[in-house]
């Protein structure tokens, strides 16, 4: 009978994985490129041509052609024949994620309880990629954005949300993302200065929080603080929004934070 010796073992286990994770055999790029071709459409991008897609995501257009082909095939993409934009069919995707999830369904109900008490919006959000993104919320009717909905991003490195969320990064991580991005103006309050936007970030792990001013939108302020799971990991984050002509942002903090900071508390078991 044979047998493996240990060092024929060794050579086997010991095959080398690939430094880039989308290089390996089970990688399936296709599928990828589909991925990229419907997170090119936003709120400033509802309907594109062919030509522009393939310029927003930088793939050959014939590879997006194929990638439109087969979305509009399944159902995901529409077309009238020159411009493509996303079908209903597609909230799909992020309704699996909201109903196998047990982090937005449960801090939905905390929200509204939030929102009725403070009389402010509140809402929770992840961080995905370079954006965050809003997955639960609840509208208080008071003025606010009328643009924030769950499923809204928002630009991490100028956002109350973000900040927080980007607390969680090594100095080390914290740097590859700030190279790797363009620091844009939203708002005339934007700052997009490296230096400030690092250290912006950096006094949250001092406060616990951050707030924002109309960066993001004018006239729009946004206090928020970590939602941690039980190895005092930062999964998440849970703000308020109130308009800035209604409320300073130092009476925010003074308002809100204890209740903003109960609700993260509460929710934290669900994260194990």
């Amino acid at each position: 009978m044979e047998h493996f010796s240990a060092s024929a073992a060794s050579d086997v286990s010991a095959a080398p994985a690939p430094a880039d994770p989308t290089e390996g055999p089970d990688f399936v790029t296709a599928l990828a490129r589909g991925l990229t071709v419907i997170r090119a459409f936003g709120p400033e991008r509802p309907h594109m041509t062919l030509a522009d897609i393939a310029k927003r995501v930088s793939l050959p257009r014939a590879t997006v052609r194929r990638s439109l082909i087969t979305l509009e095939t399944l159902g995901y993409v529409e077309s009238d024949g020159r411009n493509f934009s996303l079908s209903p069919k597609v909230l799909t995707l992020g309704n699996s994620y909201l109903a196998s999830s047990p982090f937005p369904r449960t801090i939905q109900p905390m929200l509204e309880r939030l929102a009725e008490s403070i009389g402010e919006s509140c809402w929770a959000a992840i961080l995905d990629d370079e954006e965050v993104l809003l997955v639960a919320g609840a509208k208080s009717n008071r003025m606010l954005s009328a643009g924030l909905r769950v499923g809204s991003r928002l630009p991490a490195y100028c956002s109350a949300f973000g900040r927080v969320l980007l607390s969680s990064y090594s100095a080390a991580e914290l740097e590859l993302y700030l190279s790797s991005i363009v620091l844009r103006k939203h708002t005339s309050r934007t700052n997009t200065d490296v230096a400030a936007a690092r250290k912006a970030i950096q006094d949250v792990r001092e406060n616990g929080y951050a707030i924002a001013d109309g960066e993001v939108e004018l006239g729009l302020c946004s206090l928020a603080v970590p939602i941690t799971d039980i190895r005092g990991k930062i999964v998440a984050a849970v703000n308020t929004t109130a308009p800035s002509s209604r409320i300073r942002s130092g009476e925010m903090i003074e308002r809100f934070l204890p209740h903003l900071r109960r609700v993260a508390e509460e929710v934290r078991p669900v994260l194990a």
